[in-house]
């Protein structure tokens, strides 16, 4: 497979303008290609396993709109059900019946969910859980692990300091220290460090948040044990464990990382794939915690636009797609003939590589690892992996546009797609 130039000349024009007009021309920083280089191309439109620019050229897309786009971008079963959803308005502002439906679906699948509350983003959903895992456990500290995405809460954006494990400074400017003091931070599949802050704040933390798959760092296994190991020291102190499965949920399983793993949390996030592409989050867990929740309980959060008809409907058509039998097999099986195949050219053609996959979810970094964590991933050739994914991109294969993000694949994705990735993998990786 041979580059040939991108005639791009639209796209360059169009975010040259959108720099004007938005910060950084964007609506999300990792969309602009800061990490990659070179200018980011516009979209025009979505289809199946595929993305075409304002140019027209096409690519095989591996970022789904990074993760909802699990059954295919614009599939027809989804636009079948929103179309006939759209003719009765695009927001209520009030219960409707598609609401209990998705609600049900939820609570079958994910084994930690009783009840369940929707909001409009995997951000939302983190914050809210975050305000409910203080007001249950009336303790204000809380543990992450660095670099586990949570959203843009206060909170949450924390930078790990020196050591094993320290106190979160404000890792952006506008959030308060007095706000992340109360943060503590931990590198992910590291017990000891988690032990360690628990022996020092045995009464103080509240819980314990992360992604039980990390994709905000790249695509990082946890290390078998780990998550059990955090379910057994939380209930040792009283702490509750949060899985923020805004990625990983129906994406790893059809119940999550939790239910591939065999381990129950006590609250969870979710988002992506359950909104169908559309903006949607939710969280939710055991029923005793859940009706702490207004207006239930006494713990206020609410949202106008939250259980959005539309948004409904694409999520239940997803998941009704997502239960035909075979499902996550299909997508196991082309997600590892991808990643495998990555790493075996990356082998042939005199680089280190390392990385993997599970079911629809996978990643690669330019370093011989392991990678286990954020510090690891650190490590990697960032600036073979920029050139690598601008000679990806000239070939037609839209990655990530960062090392530290995972990929995904859809059910849309044929195996004539994953050789024409492999094949423009082996050209790159031959003159890089």
């Amino acid at each position: 497979m041979v580059a040939t130039a991108l005639n791009t000349s639209q796209s360059e024009a169009i975010f040259n303008a959108a720099q004007k007009l938005m910060p950084g021309g964007v609506n999300s920083p990792v969309r602009a290609f800061k990490s990659v280089g070179g200018q980011p191309i516009v979209f025009d439109r979505v289809k199946g396993a595929y993305a075409w620019d304002v140019d027209n050229n096409r690519y095989i897309d591996y970022i789904g709109t990074w993760g909802p786009a699990i059954c295919g971008h614009a599939n027809d079963e989804v636009l079948e059900a929103l179309s006939e959803a759209l003719s009765k308005g695009t927001s209520f502002g009030a219960p409707c019946a598609l609401e209990n439906v998705l609600a049900e679906m939820v609570i079958d699948a994910v084994p930690s969910i009783e009840m369940v509350r929707f909001v409009n983003s995997g951000t939302e959903a983190c914050l809210s859980v975050q305000r409910l895992m203080r007001a249950y456990t009336k303790r204000d500290r809380l543990l992450k692990f660095e670099g586990c995405y949570h959203g843009h809460g206060d909170m949450f954006l924390v930078k790990a300091g020196s050591g094993v494990a320290t106190l979160g400074l404000p890792d952006s400017p506008g959030v308060p220290k007095s706000v992340t003091e109360h943060t503590l931070t931990a590198p992910y599949n590291d017990l000891e460090a988690v032990k360690a802050l628990f022996a020092q704040y045995p009464d103080e933390i509240a819980g314990v948040i992360l992604e039980p798959i990390v994709g905000n760092s790249g695509f990082i296994l946890p290390d078998p044990g780990f998550l059990a190991g955090l379910r057994e020291i939380t209930q040792e102190y009283g702490a509750l464990l949060v899985f923020d499965e805004v990625m990983t949920g129906f994406r790893i399983a059809y119940g999550g990382v939790q239910e591939k793993f065999g381990i129950t949390p006590d609250l969870t996030t979710l988002g992506k794939i359950i909104g169908g592409g559309l903006p949607v989050g939710a969280y939710g867990g055991r029923r005793d915690i859940m009706e702490m929740v207004a207006p239930a309980g006494p713990m206020y959060q609410a949202g106008t636009l939250s259980g959005n008809p539309l948004a409904m409907t694409a999520g239940i058509k997803t998941l009704e797609l997502l239960r035909r039998p075979g499902t996550y097999d299909r997508l196991d099986e082309i997600t590892k003939r991808l990643a495998t195949g990555m790493l075996a050219i990356a082998g042939e053609t005199g680089h280190e590589a390392c990385g993997g996959s599970l079911s629809a979810m996978f990643g690669f970094f330019f370093t011989a690892g392991p990678v286990r964590n954020y510090d690891d991933a650190k490590g990697c050739d960032l600036e073979k992996f920029s050139r690598f994914h601008r000679g990806m991109l000239e070939r037609g294969i839209y990655l990530a546009p960062s090392q530290f993000e995972a990929g995904f694949t859809s059910l849309a994705h044929t195996e004539a797609d994953i050789d024409a990735t492999l094949a423009a993998a082996r050209d790159v990786m031959s003159s890089l």
